[in-house]
């Protein structure tokens, strides 16, 4: 998609080249905005692989666009210096765990933002669904021999921000006995009655996991998987991948009795690693993805823009 506006004012732009890098979901509203706001607006919707791909769509660009999967490492932005902002349309959980190199790029002057709170509804509804398809056995497929509630079950959460908030309470709604572990602890969470745990103990204890972590944080490995042990499921809500890959292969053919549950953002690059595994339950969707959850997204990236306009000076 391309956009070009003539016949306006240098003083009227507020940015002269806006770039979408990849598939943004951005929604046509959104898309249209962006007009009033960049003097050329270019939009693509697929991802770029290479580097030199990504270096070659941004050229000239002084505000980017982009999604969690496209890498902007100190390369592109050496090689793209006119870029004054990078909106990402998505969750900008820390610097570190970020595709974009924040850390540099805030070095050069560069405003990053990211957006908050836009799929985690979308990302509870699919917990839940796929716990009660696996416990009632309504997929052709039941965790324990009978069917069974969530009621009386113990969740563990690895993890309570806003989704794994989210999720904590849901739990609670069907009557589920929810733990957590963080890194800080929740005395608010905890006044629910959401019990916090060390990790070893959370393990050892719950009988459903549903890491709710940064991308790349890496928790579980072949010692946590076997405090785990047996007739265990664990649910992945992060993007990509919250295990070591070789270790939730071996306790997946170990404990026969255990489940793995993700969707598309959870399985990640681990896709062809798992895909012949007969209990790991993929969903190849997007559980975030939704027509609400892509307004949320459209809303706050246009708002996120309008931050930096109104703290920038122009020039």
């Amino acid at each position: 998609m391309y956009f070009r506006m003539n016949n306006l004012h240098k003083e009227d732009m507020n940015f002269k080249k806006i770039v979408a890098v990849d598939e943004t979901l951005l929604n046509e509203a959104a898309l249209k905005q962006l007009k009033t706001i960049g003097e050329e607006v270019v939009v693509y919707h697929d991802f770029p692989t290479e580097e030199e791909e990504v270096i070659r769509r941004i050229g000239n660009a002084d505000c980017l666009l982009v999604s969690f999967r496209t890498p902007i490492r100190r390369s592109v932005l050496d090689a793209c210096p006119n870029i004054r902002y990078i909106g990402m349309c998505c969750t900008l959980y820390n610097p570190e765990s970020s595709n974009v190199d924040v850390i540099e790029a805030r070095k050069r002057g560069i405003m990053v933002l990211g957006v908050k709170d836009y799929g985690d509804e979308g990302v509870v509804e699919y917990v839940v669904s796929e716990l009660v398809r696996l416990l009632h056995g309504f997929g052709n497929v039941r965790w324990l021999e009978e069917s069974t509630e969530l009621t009386g079950r113990k969740v563990g959460i690895i993890g309570l921000g806003k989704t794994g908030g989210m999720i904590a309470e849901a739990m609670r709604f069907f009557g589920a006995e929810v733990l957590y572990y963080s890194r800080t602890r929740k005395a608010e969470a905890e006044a629910k009655g959401i019990a916090y745990r060390p990790l070893a103990d959370l393990l050892k204890e719950a009988e459903i996991v549903c890491t709710c972590l940064p991308r790349n944080n890496y928790l579980l490995g072949d010692p946590e998987f076997a405090l785990m042990g047996d007739r265990k499921i664990l649910v992945n809500t992060s993007v990509g991948p919250t295990f070591e890959i070789d270790a939730l292969k071996k306790w997946l053919g170990t404990c026969k009795h255990s489940y793995y549950l993700c969707d598309a953002t959870g399985m990640g690059v681990a896709r062809d690693a798992l895909k012949d595994i007969p209990n790991v339950l993929y969903t190849p969707y997007i559980s975030g993805k939704s027509v609400q959850s892509v307004e949320r997204l459209s809303q706050k990236a246009l708002a996120n823009i309008r931050t930096f306009l109104s703290e920038v000076p122009q020039v």
